[in-house]
C-alpha cells in the first residue's frame, strides 16, 4: 500500500517537528506525496467502479496538506505525522458524510467513513431523517455487511448527548439515535497492512461497507 520509506519519513518526523528539519528533508517529502498520491488514486478508482458519485473526483479532491493549523490548537508542532484520504461526491467539503482514511503509524490507521461533528444546521437537518426515517438507519446498522464490519457507530469521544436533544421527546423510538452529535462508523487497520500491496483492497472492501450510512446521511442534507 505505502512505500517503506514513506513510513520512515514519518518516524523521523514525529521526532523532529520543526520547520529547519523539513526544509533539509524537503525532497523526502515530495516522494512521500507522491506515494501518497498513487495511494490515492488507486482507492479512488475502486470506489469509482463502484460509487458513480465520485466520478467526477480526481486526486487533487482526496487530498489533506501537510501543514497543520495551528491557530487554535495548544499544540504547536507544524506538520502532520498521519497521512488522510477523504472521499465525497462534495469534495473536501466537511458538511457532508464522506468515505475516509487515516494511516498513523504510532496512533492507530482507521477505515470508514460518515459525517464527524456536523454543525447545528446540518445536525438538525441529520435528526430530522432520523426521526422520520429511523428505521431506514436501524435497518442500515443492522445490516449484515454494516454489523460484521463496523462495531456500530462511533461513539467515544464525548459525541452522544446524556439526554435528549432540544425538540425530541425522551419516547421517541430512536431516541438513542437522536443523542448522537456525530455520526460516523470506523474499523481499525493492523499496521502490517500499511506496507501490504493487499491493504488496497482491505481498505475499499470497508469503504464500500460505509455507503448505506453515507447516503442515509447526505439524503436528509440535501432535501
Amino acid at each position: 500500500m505505502l512505500n517503506i520509506k514513506t513510513l520512515e519519513f514519518f518516524r523521523e518526523l514525529r521526532e523532529n517537528n520543526h520547520k529547519a528539519w523539513f526544509d533539509v528533508n524537503r525532497h523526502r517529502y515530495e516522494e512521500v506525496k507522491k506515494d501518497y498520491h498513487r495511494l490515492i488514486e488507486e482507492i479512488l478508482l475502486k470506489m469509482q467502479q463502484f460509487d458513480k458519485s465520485l466520478s467526477h473526483l480526481q486526486v487533487k479532491d482526496c487530498t489533506f496538506r501537510i501543514n497543520r493549523d495551528i491557530r487554535f490548537s495548544k499544540n504547536k508542532t507544524p506538520y502532520k505525522t498521519h497521512l488522510s484520504i477523504i472521499m465525497s461526491p462534495y469534495g473536501k467539503r466537511m458538511e457532508y458524510a464522506a468515505y475516509y482514511v487515516h494511516l498513523d503509524e504510532q496512533a492507530g490507521s482507521f477505515a470508514g467513513g460518515g459525517i464527524y461533528m456536523p454543525g447545528s444546521e446540518a445536525l438538525k437537518k441529520i435528526r430530522a431523517e432520523i426521526s422520520g426515517f429511523y428505521e431506514d438507519l436501524e435497518d442500515i446498522l443492522n445490516s449484515k455487511d454494516f454489523a460484521e464490519t463496523f462495531q456500530g457507530l462511533d461513539s467515544e469521544g464525548n459525541v452522544v448527548l446524556t439526554r435528549p436533544p432540544k425538540g425530541y421527546d425522551a419516547q421517541h423510538p430512536a431516541i438513542d439515535l437522536l443523542k448522537y452529535k456525530s455520526f460516523t462508523a470506523t474499523k481499525p487497520l493492523d499496521n502490517k497492512l500499511l506496507t501490504d500491496p493487499k491493504g488496497v483492497e482491505v481498505v475499499t472492501e470497508i469503504l464500500k461497507k460505509i455507503k448505506p450510512l453515507n447516503d442515509f446521511i447526505n439524503r436528509g442534507l440535501t432535501v
